[in-house]
This record gives structure tokens, sequence and C-alpha cells, in this order.
């Protein structure tokens, strides 16, 4: 297994070699010019040449592309052309975000879908067969913008002041503060140093920051703000898992050996989920992995329909602003976490079927 990860990462080199090159590419093609985003459309044509000399962007585009990646071989993604402050300090700070969103959409979807399908698969052409695919393709229409909207409008609007609402964007109440657990903990560091920067990255996911700190309040505040941008986020991916899920289980349950298992005698619950159910899981392990990909995605309309400083945003305000080193960075991030998602989900395969041999 050892030499299947190291060639599958040696694989990777080039599609994230690939991938930095064809976004520092398009983030260059984009309309608009970077000196009139940042400085104003009133900047002069001097300010802009001396902006441009000290941003490198009078350099030849090989010449960018070179420091570019010198930059990420370096570990240093640059300095951000709109906030003047380290893309990494971004990247600590909206990551978290992003991550946090991204989980509990994918649990959400994971569990709901895998769930639903395995229901449907099991009463074919039933009305919970007919309703759960009927909800699924409705489901997989609906934008994420507008469902985002609708649960907004809905929930923060229609339900306000009832039992039901919920907060339509942000993520906490205006005047709720989230303390770092280290210094709840009473650990003064020193900022700047390498072990704030870690406390301070693990401090933005807000529910294992208020957990680790003890502040039950912030945690019940923070769910209640990611339910609506969990499910706006979940619902697409979670009516493939469901569509999936099903086509799959009804596929392995009319093969001879569950129908061997179940003349034997064998519980149906045995049958369903130790016969059945893990071998129809490769397909579904597949299109959650697959599905990554969509929520990041997603999480740039989820992000900034309600209101989440998270990645998806800073890569929106970063291609308006046309802050070439935030989109470059983010990129990275992205294009690095969809390999090493999608090298786990092969991994995976080994575990879920003794007959697959990782070689």
């Amino acid at each position: 297994m050892g030499q299947y990860i190291l060639r599958r990462l040696l694989l990777a080199v080039p599609v994230i070699f690939g991938i930095l090159v064809v976004t520092f590419l398009i983030a260059r093609l984009i309309p608009g010019d970077p000196c009139h985003s940042a400085l104003g459309e009133r900047a002069s044509r001097a300010q802009c040449e001396a902006f441009d000399k000290r941003m490198g962007l009078d350099q030849p585009i090989y010449v960018q592309l070179g420091i570019y990646f010198k930059d990420i071989f370096s570990g240093d993604f640059g300095e951000s052309i709109r906030y003047h402050r380290p893309v990494t300090t971004f990247l600590a700070e909206r990551l978290p975000v992003t991550i946090e969103l991204g989980v509990s959409a994918l649990v959400l979807a994971t569990v709901v879908g895998v769930r639903a399908g395995v229901l449907s698969a099991l009463r074919r052409n039933s009305p919970v067969d007919v309703a759960t695919m009927v909800g699924a393709n409705i489901g997989v229409s609906m934008p994420v913008y507008w469902l985002g909207l609708m649960l907004a409008f809905v929930f923060g609007v229609l339900l306000k002041d009832t039992p039901f609402w919920l907060a339509p964007t942000g993520r906490l109440t205006p005047g709720l503060v989230s303390m770092p657990f280290f210094e709840v903990w009473g650990i003064h560091l020193a900022r700047g140093s390498f072990l704030y920067s870690i406390g301070d990255f693990f401090s933005n996911f807000l529910i294992l920051n208020s957990i680790l700190g003890f502040k039950w309040n912030v945690l019940v505040d923070a769910i209640r703000h990611l339910i609506l941008p969990t499910i706006a986020l979940s619902t697409i991916p979670l009516s493939i898992i469901a569509r999936i899920t099903r086509s799959s289980m009804l596929d392995v349950l009319g093969r001879e050996y569950v129908r061997a298992a179940r003349a034997k005698g064998v519980l149906e619950r045995a049958v369903v989920f130790k016969h059945a159910f893990r071998n129809a899981l490769l397909p579904v392990v597949t299109v959650i992995g697959i599905q990554v990909g969509t929520l990041f995605a997603g999480a740039v309309l989820t992000e900034t329909t309600f209101g989440f400083s998270g990645v998806g945003r800073a890569l929106f305000d970063a291609i308006t602003g046309r802050d070439y080193p935030v989109i470059q960075g983010f990129t990275v991030v992205v294009a690095v976490g969809y390999v090493v998602i999608n090298l786990i989900v092969d991994i995976s395969y080994a575990f879920i079927d003794p007959r697959v041999k990782l070689t």
C-alpha cells in the first residue's frame, strides 16, 4: 500500500502543477485592472505604474509565473493586493470557516442520503420510494443561492419571534465574542509565534473552540447560525448520494448471493447490512469523494448568501477585486485538499472490499 500511496502522490504533482498554471493565467485574463480595484477608479496613470511596480505586475507574464512558483515552494503565498496582508493570515482566518461548514454539510448529506437511498431500495416502487426519489430530483435541481435565500426568508423573516427562528446571516449573534480557547485556559502565547498561529487557526473553528473553552452559549449560538447554510450546501450532494445509493443497492440486492442468504434463513437485517450494503458501498464512497469538490464550489455562493467569511467568500471578493495572490493562494489549498480527499477515497476501497488490491 505504501508504494501505491507514493505513486498516487507523484501522479498528483503534475495535476496540481497544471491547476496552478491554469489558475494563474485565468486570473490575469479577468477583465479589469488590479490597480483601479485597489486604489479606486480615480487612480492616476503614475499611481498605477508605481502600484504595478511595487506588486511586480509590470514584469513579463513568465517572470511573474516564476516568482509565483518560487513563493509557493518557499511556503509564502504573497501579500493581498487589496488588504495588504499576508495570504497565509487570510488562510488561517477563512479556511476553518469553510472546513466547518463543509464538514457539517458533508456529514448531513452522507448520513441522510445513504439512509434515504437504502430505504428507497428496500421499498422499491412503494410510496416511500417515489417520495424519496421525487425529493432527490427536486433537491438536485435547486440552485444553492436560491435555496439559501428561501431558507433565510422563511426561517429568518417569516418565523421571526417564534421558537423556529434561525439566524439568517453571520456566524455569531452581534455582541457575542468567542475568546480563543488557549486564552481561556490561561495560556499566553507570543503573538506572531508559530504556536500562536496554530492556536489561532484552531480557534477559528467556532464549535471546536467553544467546546474547548467551555463556552456553551457560544456553542449553541454557533450551531444555530450553521443550520441554514449547512442545509443549503448539503441539499444537492444529499440528493445525488441518495440516488446513487438506491441504484447500487438495487443492483446488489438482485445478486445470487443475496438470494442465497435469504434462502438460508439469514435475518433480513444481516442480509441488508452485512451482505448487500457493504458490497454496494464502492460507488457510494466514490460519489461522496466527488461531492467534496461540489461543496467547495457551492461554498462560494453559500457563504456569500449567509454572510460567512470563509474561503468561498474570500475567493469571490478576490476575483471581483482582481486580488491575484489571494486567488492563487486559496486555489493551491483547495486543489491540494481535493487531491488528498480523492487519495483517501481510493485507499478506503481496500478496507471496504478485501478483493480490491492496492498495488
